[in-house]
Formats: C-alpha cells, sequence, structure tokens
C-alpha cells in the first residue's frame, strides 16, 4: 500500500513542471527527511527540490521574528516582571519560575488562537474576584494582593511582548499572531510561489487564518490524510478537526476536500496484547521484532512507537543484538543520564551542610558515585572506600572539608578540594567547581578513549549545559543563590536531549507518537496504549479555567484527546501487521486500563481486519527458596581447628545454635555486618556503654567488700563515666540532641537503677563481695573423639559473692524474663536459640568450676536492665523451679550435664559429615 507521501509526491509532479518555485509546508521537520526521499524515488530529471518546511518555520518565515528558547524568555518575563511589581512584593527566582512556566504557556495558548487579551485577562480577574468574594467590607492583605496579581496581568503581557519584539525574538504564540498581522506583505513577495500544505489536522486559529488565506489567494492547495470510516462517522474524534474544516472554512464551498481515502478498511492483522508492567512491554517488543527479523532482516518498513517515551532505554535494551541498522528518533532526556545523578549529589551535598560540615550521608553518595571513581582510583587502592570506612568506624555524622581533604593524597587534594569545598550560596563558584570537576574527568577518561566514548559524550553535553549556565547568569543578574541556580538547571536538563545518530531512512524506526506524523510503516508496534497515556485524558496546567477555555474556544482536554486520536488511527491507516501493547498492571496513578482506542477497534468488525486478543504473562521460573548448605572441606576443618585453640565463644556457639551457616560466614569466612554510621545510637552501643562503665565503677573494688557508703560514692561518677563510654565506642556521634539524648539519659537511668538496687540489697543486711569484674575466661574440654585440643573462652561480666553464695552475673540490657534462664530438656539446650542465655551462663560457670572449683554455693544468672525489679534472674530447670528451689543452684551435677551437651555441640561443628545447614529464623 503506497504511502501519503507518495500519493502527495505523486501528485505534485503531475500537477507541477517546475518544482523548484514549491514550497511544501508539513505538521514537523521530520516527515522532510522522508519527504526528500520521496522526490528523488519518483523523480524522472534533474531539478533543484522544493523549500520543504514545517509550518514553525514557514510562520517564521512570514512573521520575521525568530523564536526565543523558553529559558531565555523566562528570563525575559522575570525582568519584566521586576520593573513592574513593588520590590517588597517581588518573588526570587526560583519561586517566580514555578508559576510563570504555566503563565507563559497560557500566554502562548492566547496568541496562537488570536484572542483579545485583554478581554481574557478581565474575565480571569474578574472570575478570581468572584472566588474571593466576602462579607467584609475591606479584603484582607493577602487577597489584595492575590487580586492585584490577576489584575496586572494585560500589563506583564504588554511588556513582555513590547520588550522581546524590540530585540527581534518571540514566543512561539506571539510568532504566529505577528504572522497573521504580516501575511499580506509575505503574499504579495511570493506572489509566484505556490504553497501546499500537506498532512495537517488539529489547527490553532492562526494556523487556520494563513492557510486559508493563501488558499482563497490561489497561492496554496492542502492535501489532508484521513479516511471514509472516521470522516463519515459524526462521532469519531479521529476526524473532529478535518470536519470543522471542511464544513466551516468558505474555501471548501467551492473545492474539492482532499484526500478521503479508504486504506482503513483494508486488509490488517491487529493483535492487541496485554503485557504487566512496562518493562515487561519493553521485553516482549524484543520478542516481537526478534521474530519479524526471521521474515525480513533489515527490518525495513518497521517502525517502533512508544506511546510512553520513558520507555525508551528499556526498549533499546530490549533490542535484539542482530539489528545492525536502528533510527531513533527521539532524543535520550540529559536529566536520565547517570551524569545528571553526580551533579544531583553534589547539590544536596552542599544544600544538607550545617555549621561548615557536610552530612555524611550526602559525602558517602558522593565518594560512591560510579562516575567519579576514576578520579578516586589509585592503582589498585580505592581511596574513596578508605574514606567512607574511616567516617563509618568512627561514627561521624557531620564532616568538615578539612577532615575528608586530608584524608586524600596529596596530588588529589585539589580535586577533594573541588568536591568538598563550600560553594557559600555563589552560582558562579558552583558553575566554575562544575566545569572543572568534567575538565579533570574528560582528562582521566581520556586515557582510555575507546572504553569511554559514551561516558565523554555525557560530559560533552553537560559541559554545555554549565557553559548555558554561566553564560545566563553573566547576562542576568537574577540568579544569587544556589536554589534558584538548581531550579533553572532541572529547567534545562528536563528540556535539553543526547541526540542519537541513525540513518532515518534504513532499518528500523524507534520513536514518539507526535514523530509519526505524516509517516506510514508496513508494521507498526505501538505500546502504552493505556488510558493516561494514549489519550493522556484530563490535565489542567494552565491558569485558565475549562469554562473560560470554552468560552473564548481555546483548546481543551476533549481538543487534545482528538488530538491523539486522529494521530492513532492515521498510523494504522496503511499499515498491514499492527501490535498492540498495554500495561495490564495498576502502576501508580496509571490504573492499567487499556485505552478506549482498544475497545472502539473491537467494536468496528471489519471483514478484512484480522484481530485478536491475547495476555501475555512473562515466563518466571518458579523459584523455591532452598536452604544453604556448605559441605566442610579440609580448609574449613583447619580453620575450626584455629579457633578451637583460640578457645570457643560462648557467644559463637549460641551463633551456631541458632543458624550455623551465620557461625560458617561470621567464624568460618571472617565475614562481618556492614558496619554503617550510626545516627542514632544502636542496642550494642549502648550495651556496650553499660557495660563499660559499670566495669569503671566496679574494678576498683575487685577482691573487696563492697559498703553503702561505695555505692552512694559511685552515682556521682555516673554521668562523666557515662559520656566517656560513649565517646570510646560512638566515636564522634552527638549525644546532645535527640533520640541520642534520650538514649543517653537512658544508659544514665540503667546505671543508677542498677545502683540504687545494689544500695537497698546493702542497706537490707546483706554482705556483698566483688570477686571478679569482666574477667576473661578458659577452660579446656576433653574431647577424646577430636585428635586436636579444644578449648572455650570468655569473658564473665560478673562474679560476686552474696551473703556466702558465689554468684555468676551475665549483664543484659535488652528485657529478660526468668523463663528465658529456665530449661525444660537438656536436649534442647543446644538446639534451641531461645535457651541461649542459659547455654551462656552456664558455659560461664563451666569454665570458672575448672579454673577454681566451687568453694561454696553457687549460682549462675542474668541482670535484665530493662527488668530490673526482678532482680537477679537465676539459671534452672523447670522441675527445680517447680518445686519452689529458690537456690537454684548450679552443682556440678548440673555442669556435667552441660558438658555433654556441650561436647555433642563442639563435635557437630567439628564433624565433616554435618554440613553447615542453614535454619529458618
Amino acid at each position: 500500500m503506497k504511502s501519503i507521501l507518495s500519493h502527495v509526491v505523486n501528485y505534485i509532479l503531475e500537477t507541477n513542471t517546475n518544482i523548484s518555485d514549491l514550497t511544501l509546508v508539513l505538521p514537523s521537520k521530520r516527515a522532510g527527511v522522508f519527504l526528500k526521499h520521496e522526490l528523488s524515488q519518483q523523480i524522472k530529471q534533474t531539478s533543484f527540490a522544493p523549500d520543504i518546511l514545517s509550518i514553525e518555520e514557514l510562520v517564521e518565515q512570514i512573521s520575521g521574528y525568530t523564536s526565543v528558547s523558553n529559558t531565555e524568555l523566562l528570563f525575559e518575563f522575570y525582568s519584566v516582571y521586576k520593573e513592574l511589581t513593588p520590590k517588597d512584593a517581588q518573588e526570587p527566582f526560583d519561586s517566580f519560575s514555578k508559576w510563570a512556566q504555566i503563565l507563559l504557556q497560557d500566554f502562548n495558548e492566547i496568541d496562537r488562537y488570536l484572542i483579545s487579551q485583554k478581554d481574557i485577562f478581565n474575565y480571569l480577574g474578574a472570575i478570581q474576584e468572584l472566588n474571593h468574594w466576602s462579607l467584609e467590607k475591606e479584603p484582607t492583605t493577602l487577597v489584595k494582593n492575590y487580586l492585584t496579581f490577576w489584575n496586572k496581568l494585560q500589563e506583564y503581557y504588554d511588556a513582555l511582548t513590547e520588550k522581546i519584539t524590540q530585540k527581534g525574538i518571540a514566543y512561539q504564540g506571539l510568532v504566529y499572531r505577528e504572522a497573521v498581522d504580516s501575511l499580506e506583505f509575505y503574499l504579495q513577495k511570493n506572489e509566484d510561489k505556490k504553497h501546499y500544505f500537506i498532512g495537517f489536522n488539529a489547527l490553532n486559529t492562526a494556523e487556520e487564518k494563513i492557510i486559508q488565506e493563501f488558499l482563497e489567494v490561489g497561492l496554496a492547495e492542502i492535501l489532508w490524510d484521513t479516511d471514509h470510516v472516521f470522516f463519515n462517522d459524526p462521532e469519531h474524534d479521529a476526524s473532529l478537526f478535518l470536519r470543522r474544516h471542511r464544513y466551516e472554512w468558505n474555501y471548501f464551498q467551492k473545492h474539492d476536500f482532499s484526500w478521503i481515502a479508504d486504506n482503513f478498511s483494508a486488509h490488517k492483522n491487529i493483535e492487541i496484547i496485554g503485557v504487566p508492567k512496562n518493562v515487561t512491554q519493553a521485553k516482549y517488543m524484543g520478542e516481537i521484532l526478534q521474530t519479524l527479523q526471521q521474515q525480513d532482516e533489515t527490518l525495513q518498513d518497521v517502525a517502533v512507537v512508544l506511546g510512553d517515551e520513558q520507555l525508551l532505554i528499556p526498549c533499546l535494551n530490549s533490542l535484539p543484538q542482530e539489528i545492525e541498522r536502528l533510527n531513533i528518533t527521539m532524543g535520550f532526556p540529559l536529566k536520565d543520564i547517570p551524569l545528571a545523578t553526580t551533579f544531583n549529589n553534589l547539590y544536596l551535598l552542599q544544600e544538607h551542610h550545617r555549621n561548615d560540615t557536610f552530612y555524611y550521608k550526602n559525602i558517602i553518595n558522593v565518594l560512591s558515585d560510579t562516575n567519579l571513581r576514576p578520579l578516586f582510583q589509585q592503582k589498585e587502592k580505592n581511596i574513596a572506600a578508605d574514606i567512607i570506612q574511616y567516617i563509618q568506624s568512627n561514627n561521624i555524622i557531620y564532616v568538615t572539608t578539612e577532615t575528608i581533604v586530608a584524608r586524600f593524597p596529596q596530588h588529589l587534594q585539589e580535586i577533594a578540594r573541588l568536591l568538598f569545598t563550600f560553594w557559600n550560596d555563589k552560582p558562579k563558584t558552583a558553575i566554575q567547581n562544575c566545569v572543572t570537576l568534567i575538565r579533570h574527568l574528560k582528562a582521566k577518561l581520556i586515557e582510555d578513549r575507546e572504553q569511554h566514548l559514551l561516558a565523554l559524550e555525557y560530559l560533552y553535553r553537560f559541559n554545555e549545559v554549565f557553559n548555558q549556565l554561566q553564560l545566563l547568569t553573566k547576562q542576568h543578574n537574577y540568579i544569587k543563590d544556589i536554589k534558584s541556580l538548581l531550579a533553572l538547571y532541572k529547567e534545562i536538563i528536563s528540556t535539553e536531549t543526547l541526540d542519537f545518530k541513525g540513518e532515518p531512512l534504513q532499518g528500523l524506526q524507534l520513536m514518539g507518537m507526535l514523530e509519526t506524523r505524516v509517516l506510514d510503516f508496513k508494521t507498526v508496534i505501538l505500546s502504552s496504549v493505556n488510558e493516561g497515556i494514549l489519550p493522556s485524558g484530563k490535565s489542567n496546567n494552565s491558569f485558565i479555567p475549562f469554562d473560560l477555555k470554552k468560552q473564548f474556544n481555546l483548546p481543551t482536554y476533549k481538543e487534545k484527546d482528538a488530538i491523539y486520536t486522529y494521530h492513532f488511527y492515521r498510523l494504522l491507516q496503511r499499515a498491514e501487521n499492527v501490535y498492540l501493547l498495554y500495561n495490564t498492571e495498576a502502576d501508580g496513578l496509571n490504573g492499567g486500563e487499556c485505552s478506549r482506542f482498544l475497545m472502539q477497534l473491537e467494536t468496528y468488525n471489519m471483514p478484512n481486519h484480522t484481530l485478536r486478543q491475547n495476555v501475555v504473562t512473562p515466563k518466571v521460573p518458579k523459584i523455591e527458596h532452598q536452604l544453604q548448605v556448605v559441605k566442610k572441606e579440609a580448609s574449613m576443618l583447619n580453620r575450626i581447628k584455629d579457633i578451637a585453640n583460640k578457645g570457643f565463644s560462648p557467644s559463637a556457639l549460641t551463633s551456631y545454635i541458632r543458624n550455623p551457616i551465620d557461625f560458617y560466614y561470621q567464624k568460618i569466612l571472617g565475614i562481618n555486618e556492614y558496619e554503617a554510621v550510626e545516627e542514632t545510637v544502636a542496642a550494642n552501643t549502648l550495651g556496650t556503654v553499660v557495660h563499660d562503665t559499670l566495669e569503671l565503677l566496679y574494678k576498683p573494688f575487685e577482691g573487696k567488700v563492697i559498703t553503702s557508703e561505695d555505692i552512694t560514692a559511685m552515682f556521682k561518677n555516673v554521668e562523666e563515666l557515662v559520656v566517656e563510654n560513649f565517646k570510646k565506642t560512638y566515636g564522634e556521634g552527638n549525644i546532645h540532641r535527640g533520640k541520642n539524648l534520650i538514649i543517653f539519659n537512658v544508659a544514665k537511668r540503667y546505671v543508677t537503677n542498677f545502683l540504687q538496687q545494689e544500695l537497698q540489697t546493702l542497706k537490707s543486711g546483706k554482705t556483698l563481695r566483688i570477686l571478679q569484674i569482666e574477667q576473661t575466661l578458659q577452660a579446656k574440654v576433653e574431647i577424646p573423639e577430636l585428635d586436636f585440643p579444644v578449648y572455650i573462652g570468655g569473658k564473665v561480666d560478673r562474679v560476686d559473692e552474696l551473703d556466702g553464695v558465689m554468684r555468676i552475673i551475665d549483664y543484659k540490657t535488652g528485657k529478660v524474663s526468668q523463663g528465658d534462664v529456665e530449661i525444660v530438656d537438656w536436649d534442647l539446650l543446644t538446639q534451641d536459640y531461645k535457651f541461649s542465655k542459659s547455654f551462656q551462663v552456664l558455659a560461664y560457670a563451666f569454665m570458672i568450676h575448672q579454673k577454681q572449683g566451687f568453694q561454696q554455693e553457687t549460682e549462675a544468672g542474668i541482670i535484665s536492665f530493662k527488668n530490673l525489679q526482678s532482680g537477679f534472674l537465676k539459671f534452672g530447670t523447670k522441675e527445680s523451679a517447680r518445686a519452689r528451689n529458690k537456690n537454684q543452684l548450679v552443682t556440678t551435677e548440673t555442669l556435667d550435664d552441660f558438658l555433654i551437651e556441650l561436647k555433642q555441640l563442639i563435635l557437630e561443628i567439628c564433624n565433616t559429615d554435618i554440613p553447615f545447614t542453614e535454619k529458618e529464623v
């Protein structure tokens, strides 16, 4: 089936002998490349090519004005705003830019549709006054200022248009308005030049006036592209605008309306495919292309059209590797390039500084940035990783520039200062630092150019962005702080793109919906055919309310939906194979609803259409969670022997009881948990502080009887010792504010409450002797089955003697109850982790017994700081508890039972036939 451009060229060549005098006007620039190609294919003799323009280029020629960029226009508007607004009411540039963008869009619409500015602004001001009507005689100052803004819109408009037109520039809508005023002069000047308007649909009022004037004076023809199926259906939005043009333009009362074709009803294979999630759509498009490539290796006349252009990168990653020729009509937005994250990280670093220090998370983000990694690499050493380790191990929350720079080698300190020096809220400093950073990165990457071609291209584009920022800040003295600079930076990178190079006339075409205008393809793969995307639905990024738009014939969401309806059906008109993909899943605000266009296709019942519907489910393998099993090899046994020789600690053995795989990672492989900076004091840090404070308080009394006067004297040292231990354990972390201050006071309370309890015990007439504080213990475990010595070792928190009974005490800052130190069955002691506290205190008792024996009655247990009211929680069995045995003594029989379980546990660890098997915890 012939494309619309083929028909157009054929018609033009038949009706014109000299095409070099023609001007061909298209809806977009891109279509011009395909039109030139079609001309070269059909023309039979050598000739100069006609002028081929987009409608925007033609309108610029007619008006004599050059279109200004959005960024430049924003600055021009801000200068006007400052001139017309009292100084005390002026907003800074960053907050101004948020509403100014919307207002400039409204100015643009008003001019494109040739609306009387005075009428619409008066109407808009009156609406706002009605909205803020009040019984009060005098409105508040806030309401007055608000209404003043609406009443100044005409002033803003007049001053802005005068200012920019004097410079020979204008925004698009103003260019259109000026073109209408200058049209007569242009027609007189070009009365021998014929114009062809090709493939238009929705036209604004200015375009309608311009084209109709061309037609009326006989200097133009207009060639439409629609189909009988849509055009003859008065309810179908695909021809909403074309029907208006046909019946409302005077020209078509006497002339034919060309062309209404009959292509849509021709033979088509249409497949509607529901796919879960957006990324899956991209993957499935890759599978479709793989199949199509088997039929045609070049994929000539195949287009992948992205309804949602955010699918560009997933789609590129999903293309079959065999595709050699590809043309991408969309640019890659700079805001999505990885390098954009680098500069965002630098801004966040500056934004969250406090008292000349940087927040550690932002520093780590900069140091961990993959784009900056080449700067930090020194031979095989990663300097950034060393600095991160230093920050984490010293628990530094806020870091000074000097601290960071000092950690870098001498030759890298210039780069360190570049990254970690304060910008002092000076935009010029920020821009200069970013430009210098780009130069350093370029110098590093260019050493291995072939490996970093894409990264160098990224640097080039961002260098252009910062050069543009530099120029704008020099020309306009409005960017006075980093916040305003960031707003401008984000505005630029959201509109700028990195263009792909390709051959537009060969191979697979990858494009957005608007870029398909006037183009036809045999095979079309269209993604994201969902409500809210195709069509986009209701969106109102405007200060002009809906009813006012209707009053002045400005386009509403109804007209915008009709534009997308036309593009959708026009794309299908001449296609033979169509794949329409939609997302079946509700993602965020999108409800997973297929587009109304797909439902319409189902109702047509075209005899030549083969319509298939399918919902694709990704082939996801069923992955069953399998518990990890690690066999013990000879090297592991050697490591176990080393541990046994030094001594298994009670915590290591309880770690094995809890989950053998944890024991394997921590003790065999030596892999410790990730050490992160503690912004809030962790539970284990609190425990360490309390333990160390009690050690310092009680250590001087080791081997002595302690009196109530001794305990009373300890109270005055508590705060000083807690502070000292926090500094030692928590590094440079701040304990003087927020949650940490609360935790600091909790630590003091734990210690003072414990001392109060000790004081009450002594005042009751009991005698307390401190035997050992934080004593390191070790004991040999005789296991004949093993050919190497086995020891257990650890540090017991406290051993004392209370009224002649020796107590082996383990401190716990967490909550422990009596049930946690009682066992039901000895067999469970080394099988169930909930008996780990009993295991630990018995291990200490065993080591003490082997070292010195039990000279008196002995108890072992726990003091829980969260359960101090329960006192000393003594180890015992459930039987002894039921028998109300208040002493619950640890005897040699108890230790014999414990030793049996201990040997079995160590034998299991050392048995090469029993692997380390993960437990579900």
